[in-house]
C-alpha cells in the first residue's frame, strides 16, 4: 500500500489528478470507478480543467459509480447521478452511453445489481477505482458490519447517515433509508485502488484503515488485502497515524531505490 501525505486538500487533488491522467494515458485505464461526496470535488475540478487544456481525453472511457440512493430518480437534486453531472460529466467528453449508473428507481433490485456487475465484467473489470471514505471507515455505502466479500446490492443506511441527510430534504419521509452500492468484494476486484481523504474528521477512519485490523466494522480496512492501493491524504487526515514518518520516507522510494541499485551495480563492476 502506497501512502502519500500532502500538506492540504489542494495538493491531494493535484496528486490524484496526475495519477488518474497517467493511468488513462499510459496504462489504458479506460474503465473508471467513481465516488461522490465532498472529497473528490477538487479532483473533479482539476479533471475538468485538465480536459479543457487538452491534457486528458474521455472519449473512449467508461465510468461506473459506486452507489446511488434507492428511491431517487436520476434528475433529483440529491441523487448521485445528478451530482456527477453537475460536478464532472458536463465538463468532459464522456459519452452518455459510457456512463454506467445504478438505477435508484428500479423495480427489480436483484436484476439491477447483477446487471451492473455483468457490465463491469463485459468491459474487463474496473481498471482504476477511486474512493472516498466515511467518518466511520465505510467505502461506497458499505456501512460498518457489511461483509468484506459483499457484491453489488442494496444496503440499509445507518440512523446517523439518515440523520445527516435530513437537511437536504423538505420532508423526513423523503430521506432515503436504503441505497444501492458496489460491495466491498466488488471494489476489491478493481485492478488498482485510489483512496482520497482530507480533513481532521477523517483521521480516525484513516488510522483504522491503514493501521487497524481488517474488520467489517471498518470496511475500508479491506484495502489492506489489495495488491495495488494508493492512499492520498492531507496532514489533517494523517494526524492520528502512528507510522507517519515511515510513510513519508517510503513515498519517494522508487527513485531512491533506483539510484541505490545503480550505485551498487557500479561498485560490483556490473556497469
Amino acid at each position: 500500500m502506497n501512502v502519500v501525505i500532502r500538506a492540504n486538500e489542494d495538493e491531494v487533488a493535484l496528486y490524484a489528478y496526475d495519477l488518474v491522467r497517467d493511468r488513462i494515458i499510459h496504462e489504458q485505464a479506460k474503465v473508471l470507478g467513481l465516488p461522490t461526496g465532498s472529497t473528490p470535488l477538487k479532483l473533479y475540478a482539476r479533471i475538468a480543467e485538465g480536459f479543457k487544456r487538452g491534457e486528458i481525453d474521455f472519449s473512449d472511457v467508461h465510468t461506473f459509480n459506486l452507489d446511488e440512493y434507492l428511491g431517487l430518480p436520476e434528475d433529483h437534486p440529491q441523487s448521485y447521478r445528478y451530482f456527477m453531472e453537475e460536478n464532472l460529466f458536463q465538463f468532459i467528453n464522456l459519452k452518455s452511453e459510457n456512463i454506467h449508473f445504478l438505477d435508484g428507481m428500479t423495480d427489480d433490485i436483484g436484476a439491477e445489481c447483477e446487471d451492473y456487475e455483468a457490465q463491469m465484467d463485459e468491459l474487463g473489470g474496473i481498471k482504476l477505482q477511486i474512493l472516498g471514505i466515511g467518518r466511520d471507515g465505510h467505502i461506497g455505502f458499505n456501512e460498518p458490519g457489511t461483509s468484506l466479500n459483499s457484491r453489488t446490492g442494496y444496503v440499509t443506511l445507518t440512523e446517523g447517515t439518515i440523520a445527516d441527510n435530513k437537511r437536504f430534504f423538505a420532508e423526513d419521509e423523503d430521506v432515503p433509508r436504503w441505497a444501492l452500492s458496489m460491495g466491498v468484494g466488488t471494489i476489491l476486484d478493481a485492478r488498482e485502488l485510489l483512496l482520497l481523504a482530507t480533513g481532521a474528521n477523517k483521521a480516525d477512519a484513516i488510522a483504522a484503515t491503514l493501521e487497524g485490523p481488517v474488520t467489517s466494522m471498518c470496511t475500508a480496512s479491506a484495502l489492506q488485502l489489495h495488491p495495488d492501493v494508493t492512499v492520498v491524504i492531507d496532514e489533517a487526515a494523517a494526524s492520528k497515524l502512528k507510522n507517519t514518518s515511515y510513510y513519508k520516507k517510503t513515498a519517494d522510494d522508487s527513485e531512491a531505490m533506483a539510484k541505490y541499485l545503480a550505485n551498487a551495480r557500479r561498485k560490483a563492476g556490473l556497469e
